[in-house]
């Protein structure tokens, strides 16, 4: 409990920082986006490599993958039901609740709990392949299809190709399943870059705290506050539920599966809504709240683990 303790207490500060540095108005208005894209094209991408090159396979291809994917599932179901079918609130905007409701904030939150928590980043690989590779381009046909009357394949199956976070992850997995040798002198600089990816993403993600003031929408509150609940306190639950008695994890990892499960909801979910104008308030009101509700149901999550 200790070590969570400290893990949620360095990240806690370095946010804080984020958000200090965006109040007082040191940086220019929009470092937090410049800082948020070098982390995610540059010093990101670096990190995965590295840390997926040196990283044991087992844990990626782990039955920790069915556990998110199926996790995500029934509380994505679930709304869906709620909200798509009883409610009737339109295909897309239920969709991205739904995605809302279990979409994890693998790289904002994701990772920096990863590393400082249970010590290794590749503890996350299992969400953030399930994420990129599957999900988000199913998320993004959806959208497609309902904001502009059309599909395109090419579009949505390529996507996972440019994302530089899956480039980065897929070039570790396939060096290190293949046994690829590679130089310090090479090895070095990604360890170099890749270090500054978490304190930046941290940084910029306490900036974007400042000046957002949730539930302005009175018609989506109970969509908000259900996905919140869904994404801090059911999707753990379904995760601790189907590793311990589905897929029979080890301690250690039904532990890391389940505290990771109760991550926020993921910052691109409201990137894709700004992208196609669906549901902006929702999605940006989920993302809110369920980062805040996260720390302390992830802390009461690790102390029931115990």
């Amino acid at each position: 409990m200790l070590g969570v303790l400290e893990g949620f207490t360095i990240i806690g500060v370095v946010v804080a920082v984020g958000y200090v540095l965006a109040r007082v108005e040191i940086l220019p208005s929009n470092a937090g986006v410049v800082l948020n894209r070098f982390a995610f094209f540059v010093a990101l991408p670096a990190l995965m490599f590295g840390t997926l090159y040196r990283a044991d396979l087992s844990i990626i291809f782990s039955s920790r993958l069915p556990v998110a994917a199926i996790s995500f599932c029934v509380v994505a179901l679930l709304y869906t039901v709620i909200f798509g079918v009883v409610l009737g609130r339109g295909i897309a905007r239920t969709v991205l609740g739904a995605t809302g409701s279990g979409m994890v904030n693998a790289n904002n939150m994701g990772l920096p709990v990863a590393t400082y928590i249970f010590g290794d980043p590749a503890q996350v690989a299992p969400i953030l392949l399930f994420q990129l590779v599957f999900l988000t381009p199913v998320l993004l046909a959806v959208l497609d299809i309902t904001s502009r009357g059309r599909f395109s394949l090419k579009d949505v199956a390529t996507q996972p190709l440019r994302n530089p976070l899956v480039i980065g992850s897929l070039l570790g997995v396939v060096c290190n399943a293949l046994n690829v040798p590679m130089l310090d002198i090479a090895l070095e600089p990604l360890r170099l870059i890749g270090g500054a990816g978490i304190p930046l993403i941290l940084i910029a993600f306490g900036m974007s705290l400042r000046g957002n003031k949730p539930l302005t929408v009175v018609d989506q509150r109970a969509e908000t506050l259900t996905a919140v609940i869904f994404k801090v306190a059911l999707m753990p639950l379904v995760a601790f539920l189907l590793g311990s008695l589905v897929f029979h994890l080890s301690r250690g990892d039904l532990t890391a599966a389940t505290v990771l499960a109760g991550l926020p909801t993921a910052q691109n979910l409201f990137n894709y809504a700004s992208r196609y104008q669906i549901s902006v308030v929702l999605t940006r009101d989920i993302v809110l709240l369920s980062t805040c509700a996260a720390v302390p149901a992830m802390l009461l999550t690790s102390f029931l683990m115990q």
